[in-house]
C-alpha cells in the first residue's frame, strides 16, 4: 500500500505493466476516492510526469487497437469511468525478454482499476458493457501522423478473446457471447502482424 493507491508491479511477468488500485472512502451517500497522486506514485518508485488526459466513449462490441505511436512512444495511465472493457497490451520493446507477450486486465467503473502501461506497447481494448468510458493519462503529447497498429487477432501473438466472450460465426465474423458484433475502425481492420509492422525506432 503506497499512500491512497495499491500497486501491483510487473503484472503478467511483464516488466514495468503495473495495476495501480485506490483506496475508495465509501459511505450510504455515495464514494470518494484520489485517482492520481503523484506523491503517491514516485512512493511506489513510478516516476512519470504526465501532459496530456484523454476521454472516449464507445458502444458495446467497439474494439479499439492494438495501437502504438512509432517514434514518440508514451507511457500511459488508463482506466474506465464508466461501464467495462478488456484492456490488453503488447509488449514491443525489441530488447525485452517478454517481447511480444500480451497481457489483459478487465477494468471497470467497479473495480476501478488503473492500468499504467510503460513506452514500447501496443494497447487496444474491447468494450463489453452497453457503454464505456475510457479515460488515460499520457506523458507525451499526440504526435500526428506517429501511429502504428497490429492486427488483434494476429495469431503470432495470440490474445485469448475468448477469455471475454469472443467466438466465430459460421460466416466468419465476430461476436460477443450474447451475439453482439465486434465493431472495428476500418483502420484497425487493416493493421498488419507482427513482424509486419513499419519499424518503430523508439524502444
Amino acid at each position: 500500500m503506497m499512500g491512497q493507491i495499491t500497486v501491483e508491479k510487473n503484472i503478467g511477468g511483464i516488466e514495468g505493466l503495473c495495476v495501480i488500485t485506490p483506496a475508495v472512502h465509501g459511505d450510504s451517500r455515495g464514494y470518494f476516492m484520489e485517482t492520481y497522486n503523484q506523491n503517491d506514485l514516485h512512493e511506489a518508485g513510478i516516476d512519470i510526469v504526465f501532459v496530456q488526459d484523454n476521454q472516449s466513449l464507445s458502444v458495446k462490441g467497439v474494439l479499439r487497437g492494438l495501437h502504438f505511436q512509432k517514434h514518440f512512444p508514451q507511457t500511459k495511465l488508463v482506466r474506465v469511468i464508466q461501464g467495462r472493457v478488456f484492456d490488453v497490451v503488447v509488449d514491443l520493446r525489441e530488447s525485452s525478454p517478454t517481447y511480444g507477450k500480451w497481457h489483459g486486465e478487465e477494468l471497470s467503473e467497479e473495480n476501478k482499476k488503473q492500468f499504467l502501461i510503460p513506452k514500447g506497447f501496443a494497447h487496444g481494448f474491447l468494450v463489453l458493457s452497453d457503454t464505456a468510458a475510457f479515460c488515460y493519462k499520457c506523458d507525451d503529447f499526440y504526435h500526428p501522423n506517429d501511429e502504428g497498429g497490429l492486427a488483434w487477432n494476429d495469431p503470432a501473438i495470440g490474445i485469448d478473446w475468448a477469455r471475454v466472450g469472443v467466438g466465430r460465426t459460421p460466416d466468419g465474423s465476430y461476436t460477443l457471447q450474447d451475439g453482439t458484433p465486434l465493431i472495428f475502425s476500418a483502420k484497425d481492420r487493416q493493421l498488419p502482424c507482427l513482424g509486419e509492422e513499419e519499424r518503430h525506432d523508439s524502444f
